[in-house]
């Protein structure tokens, strides 16, 4: 089974896993990073982390236009079926669930989830999936937190961290994170969209990589891809 992980810019991501489309926290249409159009993405699957505007602003439109299944926690499902959305499956924090692309639990995340209604989202989560024999763990919008070395124990083949400070960690804390983790690849993200959140990933991954850890970090370029 073949998985592809593409980063989109900000904390958009999107996944293939054996022609199986997943996105992860849809951000296209006012996401200052990308060029491509909400209109022009393909999903069979659709994981939203928590409810803010950055990750939530075109759920509505890709899941009506594909049909693809939204999954998220109960208060942003039952919030999006109110919007017309009918493929949903609600999840909780600690609980997983084997959907079709793989086995998926939401984990701790420290962070809000108001969405852009006002309507209350929830707890924000973050995403350990595991599927075709890898671990792909997106820490999604979060500051640092010593259970992630719990997660680190099921040993994580990709760790996606987010980097930019101000709304969640920074590099300093997301370097102690891979270091909690300690997962064979990691992925920086939620930086550079916006002068509070702006940081260098390359110089973050030439920090991981000379840090006493096996993993290696690789800063993508939006629209960049990786296969696992």
């Amino acid at each position: 089974m073949a998985i592809k992980y593409t980063f989109m810019g900000h904390a958009t991501h999107l996944l293939d896993i054996d022609g199986t489309k997943i996105v992860i926290d849809p951000f296209f249409t006012s996401n200052p990073l990308t060029n491509v159009a909400a209109d022009s993405v393909e999903a069979d699957f659709i994981l939203v982390s928590h409810g803010h505007f950055d990750h939530v602003e075109d759920v509505v439109a890709i899941a009506k236009r594909t049909g693809a299944k939204v999954i998220s926690n109960l208060e942003i499902t039952n919030w999006l079926q109110k919007q017309g959305v009918k493929n949903v499956h609600g999840q909780q924090h600690g609980g997983g669930f084997q959907h079709e692309f793989g086995y998926l639990k939401l984990t701790i995340a420290h962070h809000g989830s108001g969405l852009p209604d006002g309507s209350y989202g929830g707890n924000p989560a973050g995403l350990l999936i595991t599927t075709a024999g890898k671990k792909l763990y997106f820490a999604c919008d979060t500051a640092l937190f010593l259970e992630m070395q719990l997660y680190g124990e099921e040993g994580i083949d990709l760790f996606v961290v987010p980097i930019g400070d101000n709304f969640t960690m920074g590099p300093d804390d997301a370097l102690k994170a891979v270091r909690l983790v300690n997962p064979k690849l990691v992925v920086p993200c939620h930086y550079n969209t916006w002068p509070p959140i702006a940081q260098d990933g390359d110089a973050f991954a030439a920090r991981v990589n000379e840090d006493d850890t096996e993993a290696w970090c690789q800063a993508l370029k939006p629209g960049e891809s990786l296969e696992l």
